[in-house]
């Protein structure tokens, strides 16, 4: 079925967009749902049609937000422009690159968002924390997929490591080429559900797609053999319909995932020290060598770990250096 057969329900429309348009909207809009961003347009899919758009809506101003992937619009009785971007579920975005004064949207309405990474040595424990804070801070429920199982004898210490980051967070394991495997994440994946994939460059995102898929419509590269590191596949930030009736956003690859406002996302992600934090004895302890210091006792108890600690405490740094810039910037 091509998406522009897909009813509004099978395109994830609900009752939280329905809620957002008047009567008289409804007369004459008709909603669309972004499903790719490409350069100067957007790629839209309403109820029975799709085509493109210009990404700028119409009267808003340049400090408005504009579409991104997986919003929902509603366009023009011609459907030849955009009039507004109705309300989001969520939003997930991060420090624009090369302009930390800036902010990108990433993708919008979203409701699971499958980490993945690699059972090799480019896996990564503190890229998973940084990805696990987004999902949090936007308030999306996330499920860790650790791929290239065929490239390890113990993949359980994998398993174990990425549970150690958060009690009770979901594990899977598969092989990304084996359709068996990748059938257990169609629980994720049914009609008019939105799944994001967020995952460094070569761990397997796009040949994962395309087992969930059925095709291989989408460019996979081979890794280079001497750091197990992938080459970047994904380009284009769109959406791509699953056999099981939901939808993928198949992201480029973020190796370096500059996160954005997610003070709430690291408190709960990190909730084991800042929980310690609160029975320090100075309500501004910098945890060093501080008397009364929780955190501190909790490390050398062993109840905390030292290398989370440093984990901890650079995300906490970069939050509180880019909150520091947005002030700044908006007194100016």
């Amino acid at each position: 079925m091509d998406s522009a057969d897909q009813t509004l329900e099978q395109l994830g429309w609900d009752a939280h967009f329905e809620s957002q348009v008047s009567a008289a909207e409804a007369a004459y809009c008709h909603p669309a749902r972004v499903m790719a961003v490409h350069r100067g347009q957007i790629a839209v899919t309403g109820a029975g049609w799709a085509g493109d758009l210009s990404p700028y809506i119409a009267g808003a101003t340049p400090s408005d937000d504009h579409p991104t992937v997986g919003d929902w619009l509603l366009t023009s009785a011609d459907r030849a422009q955009a009039l507004r971007v109705l309300g989001r579920k969520n939003l997930f975005k991060r420090r624009a690159p090369g302009d930390p004064r800036g902010e990108q949207m990433i993708a919008a309405n979203v409701d699971t968002v499958f980490l993945v990474a690699s059972c090799n040595q480019d896996f990564s424990v503190a890229r998973l924390e940084r990805y696990l804070v987004l999902a949090r801070e936007v308030g999306v429920d996330a499920v860790v997929i650790l791929t290239k199982i065929d490239l390890t004898d113990t993949p359980e210490t994998y398993v174990d490591a990425v549970r150690a980051i958060e009690p009770g967070l979901i594990v899977e394991t598969v092989d990304g080429r084996e359709p068996g495997a990748v059938a257990r994440l169609a629980a994720w994946c049914g009609i008019g559900k939105t799944v994001a994939f967020l995952g460094s460059s070569g761990v397997g995102k796009s040949t994962l797609v395309n087992t969930l898929r059925g095709s291989a419509s989408i460019a996979t590269q081979a890794i280079r053999e001497h750091d197990g590191t992938g080459r970047h596949t994904t380009t284009v930030r769109q959406m791509h319909r699953l056999d099981q009736g939901g939808w993928l956003l198949d992201l480029p690859g973020m190796r370096e995932l500059q996160l954005s406002d997610a003070a709430a996302g690291i408190a709960e992600v990190f909730d084991d020290f800042t929980l310690a934090a609160q029975d320090c004895r100075f309500s501004n302890c910098a945890h060093g060598g501080e008397p009364g210091c929780a955190v501190r006792a909790g490390i050398d108890a062993g109840t905390l770990t030292p290398e989370r600690f440093a984990r901890w405490r650079a995300l906490e740094a970069g939050e509180t250096a880019a909150t520091a810039r947005t002030s700044r910037r908006r007194s100016r």
